[in-house]
């Protein structure tokens, strides 16, 4: 055994072993995988091997599409045979609510090149004659489906990996992880130690183990997944010899099932509702080669209807039946990257379709530990996207929920129950009372919305029983005055004698006078936007940064990177230690006025000014700016003065008719300015100029900040892509996100958000065009739910497009 090693890969399954090959694709020859047991010792050899390209976030189904078609190259490469069956497939719906979905996510794929199309229920049985046509309203055909033998592909990572000069050490336990002063990594094993600048996790059923070895509580559960395999069929020996093919996968979503052919007989797997997690506290290390007992009686509402769906299942014998553990994460998505507050310990786990995404997990992982960057945006499945919140009961519950909706439709407004409510602000009764209709972001209760008495939110893809009453909230904060809860975004202090040249060297902003504020970009070596945030300046040596709370530990992850080794920086979140309140609307001076003797005019107190001041009897940060576009404050506080502040509030604002709304009416306020959103608009694919963010980056500022080259050679070529507003002829329905965007009957682009402006009566999608037709106004449609729909550019922000109502 070797005693260095660059990198140390924890872990001999599908994903460990892409992992170790893509290190040693891109030249880093000086990497090992250790593993326990054998290779695909754990979820991997009992795996179905089913494989596809399309998935509901466009980024991940780019990384599945290059998962698939490296198998060809790593087969050839390696020798090893992988058992590829190429057969395409069919994702099949049962109701016209699928088939929306359905044309919602064929929509998707359409800008990134995607070939699925949708066909007819008749059309999917003229392929797949063993499903009954009258039980499906139509179906998506995929041609980059199939399946694969999951030793034989796992094996050839590995052969391909020690072709490249990587080094595989089987039945070697890691039993430690200690990190020396010099920020490399003691891995103690049982055959002996290795010294490693980086380690990855990709322990699979046993990542919660490795994890814990260095105080990591990862959140991910393993799942007990049953599938069957039937005795020979004479239907699908028919099949094969009269068609010369074999038998495509299938996806019934509406039937939980999904089904392949296996040898002359069938393979048909669920997501069960009445699901189990396994081993749910600790992975026994003596787990191996071992299925669990099999429970056909629990997956027998799914087995009836796949036998329903496919009538000949109802005539096959049952060959065998397969039970085992497979890893999931809350959302199901994969736990990938480098794990905030350790140098160098990478997660590469929770990768439950690991042959449709373990070769983009390997992809983007060896390019981060190499370039410093995945090379992609992979905020979807990057481990920094939970925070401590994500405990050991948190993940069971969401495990369990996710799993069981693993086939379900997720509406667009549909809120999932699992795991809530969690965290919760002091004023979290007064607004439940108040009608308030919740959702959870980043483990916060945050009110979407407020219903009136007996109004329900009812699920759709179209609009819903939300739609008036989100209306009524939005114009009310443009007629008179609004209030809001903020608790949910992000919130740091900066201090120390150094805070504020590194504050200028990590921000593309101009930093703020004291008392300022100024909306700061931050941006990646290469010029691309990682973060958006509000910075205020409080005192000269105590900023505040305001930023998204869903990417609070992706950013302190960031900020953590960066700080100096001098300790003059530090950065704290301070999570719900300061909540928030916010008001808006023409309005709203004469509430806040109410509860100070300071003067609020805007001589005074002009837009963009923060200060500490008492309101009423209680302290607060007020900063004058507003996500509404219009004239606002946003109001931070310690939570033991929230409840204080929010009756003041109310009660001040009684005479003007003050409202509560939500983060669906602040949605359609915000569209109306153009305003963009982290993750949607701004995120690592767009440069700043792409994002229209140019007019905060400050390149004249002295400090060399990180991706100022990058930005000025964006702002000297003007990038490729612009981001711009438009107007939909929409009936029932608006855009979410990702639908594509045609100019004169071509896809070139793509919407990030949008939804209805109810202020101004519009539906409007925000998204990015190549730059070259950017100023075209007419010659646009935008797909939604299967129709064309003829859309405008709109140049100008809706409402207020001069600033004049925020700035007055």
């Amino acid at each position: 055994m070797k005693s260095h090693a660059r990198v140390v890969v924890i872990g001999g399954g599908v994903v460990g072993c892409s992992v170790l090959y893509h290190l040693t694709k891109f030249g880093w020859t000086d990497v090992v995988l250790v593993e326990r047991s054998e290779l695909t010792s754990g979820s991997t050899w009992h795996a179905a091997g089913g494989m596809h390209t399309i998935n509901g976030d466009p980024n991940v189904a780019k990384l599945q599409k290059y998962t698939v078609e490296l198998y060809k190259e790593i087969e050839e490469y390696s020798g090893q045979d992988i058992g590829l069956h190429m057969t395409s497939g069919l994702m099949l719906a049962a109701t016209t609510e699928r088939f929306d979905w359905m044309k919602s996510l064929l929509a998707k794929g359409k800008y990134a090149g995607g070939e699925a199309t949708l066909i007819s229920a008749e059309e999917a049985y003229e392929m797949m004659p063993l499903l009954d046509p009258k039980q499906f309203v139509g179906a998506v055909f995929d041609p980059h489906e199939g399946h694969l033998d999951p030793y034989g592909t796992t094996h050839a990572y590995a052969k391909s990996a020690k072709k490249n000069g990587a080094e595989i050490y089987l039945h070697t336990k890691v039993e430690d992880l200690v990190q020396l002063e010099d920020g490399t990594w003691r891995v103690i094993t049982d055959k002996g130690e290795i010294r490693a600048e980086h380690v990855v996790n990709a322990a699979g059923l046993w990542a919660r183990e490795v994890g814990r070895m260095v105080g990591l509580e990862l959140p991910v559960l393993a799942m007990e997944h049953m599938y069957l395999i039937t005795e020979d069929m004479p239907e699908v020996v028919e099949f094969n010899q009269s068609r010369g093919k074999e038998l495509m996968h299938c996806v019934d979503f509406d039937g939980e099932i999904y089904i392949r052919q296996e040898r002359n007989g069938m393979l048909m797997g669920t997501y069960e509702k009445d699901c189990r997690p396994w081993s749910p506290i600790e992975t026994p290390w003596t787990f191996g080669h071992e299925l669990l007992a099999e429970d056909l009686e629990r997956i027998t509402n799914e087995l009836e209807i796949g036998f329903r769906h496919f009538p000949a299942f109802n005539n096959a014998g049952i060959k065998k039946i397969i039970n085992g553990p497979f890893t999931f994460s809350p959302d199901g998505n994969p736990l990938v990257g480098p794990v905030r507050g350790m140098t160098n310990f990478w997660s590469a786990c929770a990768v439950m379709a690991g042959f449709s995404q373990g070769g983009g997990v390997g992809l983007a992982l060896a390019n981060w530990i190499i370039e410093g960057d995945p090379g992609f945006d992979v905020f979807a499945m990057d481990v920094c996207r939970y925070g401590d919140y994500a405990t050991l009961g948190y993940t069971n519950a969401k495990v369990r929920e996710n799993y069981s909706r693993r086939f379900s439709i997720r509406y667009p407004n549909e809120e999932l129950p699992g795991g809530r409510p969690l965290l919760t602000t002091p004023i979290y009764d007064k607004l439940k009372s108040a009608g308030a209709v919740f959702g959870a972001s980043y483990g916060l209760e945050t009110p979407l919305w407020f219903a009136p008495e007996g109004v329900e939110d009812k699920f759709s893809w179209r609009r819903s029983t939300d739609f008036e009453a989100v209306g009524a909230e939005a114009k009310a904060v443009r007629a008179s005055v609004g209030l809001m809860e903020t608790s949910g975004f992000a919130k740091y202090s900066v201090g120390g004698e150094g805070a504020r040249d590194w504050l200028d060297r990590m921000l593309a902003c101009k930093i703020p006078d004291m008392g300022r504020m100024v909306l700061a970009p931050m941006l990646k070596d290469d010029g691309k936007l990682i973060g958006d945030f509000t910075l205020a300046n409080l005192d000269d040596e105590e900023f505040l940064i305001i930023g998204s709370g869903i990417a609070e530990d992706y950013h302190m992850r960031w900020f953590e990177s960066h700080l100096p080794e001098d300790g003059s920086v530090e950065i704290n979140p301070l999570n719900l230690g300061l909540v928030g309140l916010s008001i808006a609307g023409p309005k709203a001076r004469e509430v806040l006025q109410k509860l100070t003797h300071l003067d609020l005019s805007d001589a005074a107190f002009p837009f963009m000014d923060i200060r500490e001041m008492d309101l009423g009897m209680a302290p607060a940060i007020v900063g004058r700016v507003s996500y509404t576009g219009d004239l606002g404050y946003e109001l931070w506080m310690r939570p033991e003065y929230q409840r204080y502040l929010f009756d003041a509030l109310m009660e001040a604002g009684a005479e003007f008719g003050i409202t509560l709304f939500g983060l669906r009416a602040l949605n359609a306020l915000r569209l109306e300015k153009s305003f963009g959103s982290w993750s949607r608009e701004y995120r690592p694919l767009y440069g700043p100029y792409e994002a229209g963010l140019g007019r905060f980056v400050s390149l004249k500022k002295e400090a060399d900040f990180i991706g100022k080259a990058a930005a000025a050679l964006e702002k000297a070529e003007g990038g490729t892509m612009r981001l711009c507003t438009f107007l939909i002829e929409a009936r029932d329905a608006d855009v979410i996100g990702d639908e594509p965007i045609s100019f004169n009957g071509e896809v070139r682009g793509w919407v990030t958000s949008g939804g209805y402006a109810h202020g101004s009566g519009v539906s409007v999608a925000l998204g990015y065009v190549p730059k070259e037709i950017a100023n075209e106004l007419e010659g646009w449609s935008i797909e939604l739910l299967g129709e064309m729909l003829t859309a405008k550019l709109q140049p100008q922000p809706l409402f207020d497009a001069n600033g004049s109502r925020m700035r007055s």
